[in-house]
Formats: structure tokens, sequence, C-alpha cells
């Protein structure tokens, strides 16, 4: 990430210094749009284009919940998948007690919660 303000800094600067130049030549066709292009094409590719593959990835998630799935909400819930429709998603939190929530507020499923803690239990006891 340091190297993409340095870059972005050098060129702003080497902006700088051609604007203090004498005009002796006119600057003419692309030439001036040639910085900006580049510090936007690094914008893309690493603001962007990772965003919109979490975004993709997140909707797959979404599309291929079924019963039986043990799932996390936005906002920490834990539960396991009891019925799927267009737009909600009942979860079983506990023994009888479900919850109705919207598709779209689930955010991962909870084996990544499962291998994260297995994880972190056998670095405890290394």
């Amino acid at each position: 990430m340091k190297w993409v303000v340095s870059l972005i800094v050098s060129l702003l600067g080497s902006l700088a210094l051609a604007d203090a130049a004498p005009a002796a030549a006119p600057r003419d066709g692309v030439t001036p749009f040639i910085p900006l292009l580049m510090i936007f094409g690094v914008f893309y590719f690493l603001i962007l284009r990772p965003q919109q593959k979490k975004q993709k990835e997140q909707l797959k998630f979404i599309s291929e919940l079924k019963r039986g799935d043990m799932v996390i909400t936005q906002a920490g819930i834990i539960g396991t998948v009891k019925t799927v429709s267009d737009k909600f998603v009942t979860l079983e939190v506990d023994e009888n007690v479900h919850l109705k929530v919207l598709k779209s507020q689930i955010a991962e499923s909870a084996t990544t919660l499962k291998e994260s803690k297995i994880a972190s239990t056998k670095e405890v006891t290394a």
C-alpha cells in the first residue's frame, strides 16, 4: 500500500514540476491525462475489483443456502437454517427458538468460525 502512495506522490510531484517549467512547448493530446488514468487504474485494481469479487461470492453463497446450513448473520447471531424462501430465512438459534431474518443479512457460513476456532486452539496448545 505504501508503494501506491509513493507512486501517487511522485506523479503529482512530476506534474507540479512540469507546470513550473517554461511554457515553451504546449501540451497536447492525451499526455496530460496519463497520470490521472494511472491513478484510476490503481484505484480500480486495488479497491473496486476486489469489492466486486467479494459481492459476487456473497450473492452466490446466499443463493446456495439450504436447510441444515449453519450460518452467521450480520448481527453476529449463529443459527441453523430451517426454511429458505425468496427473501427470508428462518434460523433455529436454540431448541424451539426460531428467528426469521432477511436473506441479505446472512454474512457467512459458520464453518469458517469452526475452522478459526480449531486453528486458535491448536496455536494455544502448541
